[in-house]
C-alpha cells in the first residue's frame, strides 16, 4: 500500500468523525441561562417537573420576562445545571 494510499484512508476515516463532532458540538453549545424546556431536555424530565423544582427551591432558578406577555418565565443558568449534574437536586426547605 503506498503512502497515498494510507493518506486516502486516514482522511476517509477521520471525515465521519468530524461531521460527529460538529454534531455534538452543536448540541452542547454552552449558555447563560436555558429556559425550562432546555433544562428540562439537558436533565431528561419533564417541563413541569423542572418547574415545580424551580418554585419549590430545589434548584437555583430566576424569573425573566421574555418579551411575550406579562408573565415572567424561568431560566437556570449554567452554573447551577453544572451543581444540579455533580449534586443533585437541593433539599427541600423547611417550612417556617
Amino acid at each position: 500500500m503506498s503512502l497515498e494510499d494510507r493518506l486516502d484512508a486516514i482522511v476517509a476515516m477521520l471525515t465521519p468523525m468530524q461531521a460527529t463532532l460538529r454534531l455534538l458540538e452543536s448540541r452542547q453549545t454552552v449558555k447563560d441561562f436555558y429556559e425550562i424546556e432546555e433544562f428540562a431536555k439537558l436533565v431528561g424530565k419533564s417541563c413541569f417537573t423542572c418547574r415545580e423544582w424551580c418554585r419549590l427551591g430545589r434548584i437555583h432558578a430566576d424569573k425573566k420576562l421574555s418579551g411575550r406577555g406579562a408573565y415572567a418565565r424561568w431560566v437556570v443558568s449554567h452554573v447551577e445545571w453544572q451543581r444540579y449534574q455533580k449534586e443533585g437536586l437541593l433539599p427541600t426547605p423547611k417550612p417556617d
